[in-house]
């Protein structure tokens, strides 16, 4: 079971292609500063950890 659920992440962010798009950027921004906003993951990688912070609302969208 994937966690956090594809359903739950498409009711905060609206579609498959944005979700897409946040998460690999946050997952670049990982890479780079290894700045992590939890103290304590489910997943092991970094993009898992990114559906994490996208589950919890720790990452905000602006539309334009």
């Amino acid at each position: 079971m994937i966690y956090p659920s594809i359903d739950k992440l498409l009711n905060q962010v609206g579609s498959k292609f944005l979700l897409v798009n946040i998460v690999s950027k946050r997952v670049k921004e990982m890479d780079e500063t290894e700045y992590y906003q939890l103290s304590e993951y489910k997943s092991t990688k970094n993009i898992g950890k990114a559906l994490e912070e996208v589950s919890k609302g720790l990452i905000h969208i602006k539309e334009k």
